[in-house]
C-alpha cells in the first residue's frame, strides 16, 4: 500500500486496508492452504476500490480438516483502533458448494436490526461476505466453511462505538472499498448515520446532539432523557439526515466555540473549515448596543473563553441569548421548510450553561 496515498491539509498520508479485506485475505489464504496441503507466504485478492493487494500470510497453522491464518490489518496514516491487529480465519471444506461465513471470538454480534445484517448474526458487513465469497471461489468450487476470529476485539471494541449500534461482543468486520483513506471525513459521518438510524430503528423521535466528550458529560448532567448522538463538528451534515430520517425534536448541546460559528452560518465547526468565533461575538455584541470599546477588545481576544469572561464582567451576558436564537434561526434557515423542532443549549468551561 506504500504506492497509495491521499493529500490531507498538504500532508501526503499513507492509505491502508480494512478488516474487510484482512479477513477476505485470510480466508482464501487459508482455503488454498487447506487445498495445497501447504504453507504460503502471501496472497493476492481484489479490492472493491479496484486496487489488487499483495498481503503477507502471518501464522500459518495446517491441520487434516481446516486451514487457518492471520492477516495483519494495516491503517496507513489513519488514526485506527484496529491498526496492527491481527485478523485471523479458519476454513475447512464442505461437499456442497456453499460457503458458509460466521464470526468467532472477539467479533462482535449484532442485537438490533439493520442494514448491516439480522440480530444474532456475526458483525461482518456485506461487502466483507462479499469479499470472501468472491475470492474463495477462486480456490475451489467445493465449497467452505469460514470462521473469522480476532483474539484481541472484545477488548478493541471498548474503544469503537459498536455498543451504540447495536454490536456487542467484540469488533466488526467492515469496509465498503476494501481501502481505508487516512482521516476519511466520510467514513466518520457514516458512523454518525448509522447511529441515527439505529435510534430511528427503535423508535426514537428526539435526538440530542453534541460534538465531543465534554459534551456528552454535560448532556448527562442536564438529564434530557433523550437519545444521545457524538456529530464532531458535522453539524449541517447531521441535521439534513435528521430532518430526511423524520425525527420531530432536535437538542444541540455544545461548547460556545463550537456553537458561535454556528450562529453565524458555519454548519462544519472543524478550526481548518472555518474560525469565526471572535467576528461571532463582536457581531452579537454590536447588534446588542455593546460599546465601541468593548468590542474593540473582544475583537484582539484569542479563545471564545476569553471573550466569555470579558462578557461577563461587563455585564453583556444577554448576547448569550442572542446567540443561542441566532443559532435555531440558522439552523431553521439551513433546513428550509423543516417541521423539525430545534433547540440549542450553549456551555462555558468556566461558566456553564450560558444559555
Amino acid at each position: 500500500m506504500h504506492e497509495h496515498f491521499v493529500i490531507k491539509n498538504g500532508k501526503r498520508l499513507r492509505c491502508g486496508y480494512t478488516t474487510g479485506s484482512c479477513a477476505a485475505a485470510a480466508a482464501k489464504a487459508a482455503a488454498e492452504m487447506l487445498v495445497a496441503g501447504s504453507e504460503i507466504e502471501y496472497i493476492d485478492i481484489d479490492t472493491p476500490a479496484g486496487i489488487k493487494l499483495k498481503l503477507q500470510v502471518c501464522k500459518p497453522h495446517i491441520e487434516e480438516e481446516y486451514a487457518s491464518c492471520c492477516i495483519v490489518k494495516d491503517a496507513g496514516d489513519d488514526p485506527d483502533v484496529t491498526d496492527r491487529m491481527e485478523i485471523y480465519a479458519r476454513v475447512s471444506k464442505r461437499t456442497d458448494g456453499a460457503i458458509n461465513i460466521d464470526g468467532g471470538e472477539g467479533i462482535g454480534r449484532i442485537t438490533r436490526r439493520g442494514f448491516w445484517g439480522e440480530p444474532g448474526q456475526a458483525a461482518i458487513n456485506p461487502v466483507p461476505r462479499r469479499m470472501i465469497e468472491e475470492e474463495l471461489a477462486k480456490i475451489s468450487q467445493c465449497g467452505f466453511d469460514v470462521v473469522v476470529y480476532v483474539p484481541k476485539g472484545a477488548e478493541t471494541a471498548k474503544r469503537t462505538f459498536n455498543e451504540n449500534i447495536g454490536i456487542e461482543g467484540g469488533i466488526s468486520i467492515i469496509g465498503t472499498s476494501g481501502i481505508v483513506v487516512p482521516m476519511s471525513e466520510e467514513a466518520l459521518k457514516k458512523t454518525i448515520y448509522l447511529e441515527i438510524d439505529t435510534a430511528y430503528e427503535d423508535g426514537a423521535c428526539e435526538l440530542v446532539l453534541f460534538p465531543g466528550n465534554y459534551g456528552e458529560n454535560v448532556v448527562k448532567d442536564l438529564k434530557l432523557g433523550c437519545r444521545g448522538i457524538k456529530i464532531s463538528n458535522f453539524i449541517g451534515d447531521t441535521l439534513l439526515y435528521i430532518n430526511e430520517k423524520g425525527f420531530e425534536s432536535v437538542t444541540l448541546v455544545g461548547h460556545i466555540g463550537k456553537l458561535c460559528k454556528l450562529s453565524v452560518g458555519a454548519f462544519n465547526t472543524h478550526s481548518k473549515t472555518c474560525d469565526v468565533r471572535i467576528e461571532a461575538f463582536v457581531y452579537y455584541l454590536a447588534l446588542s448596543g455593546a460599546p465601541l470599546e468593548l468590542l474593540e477588545i473582544i475583537n484582539c481576544c484569542k479563545t471564545s473563553e476569553e471573550a466569555v469572561k470579558l462578557i461577563m464582567e461587563t455585564g453583556n451576558e444577554k448576547v448569550f441569548e442572542a446567540m443561542t436564537e441566532g443559532c435555531e434561526a440558522r439552523i431553521k434557515r439551513y433546513l428550509k421548510q423543516s417541521s423539525l423542532k430545534i433547540k440549542v443549549i450553549m456551555y462555558s468551561m468556566d461558566y456553564g450553561i450560558l444559555y
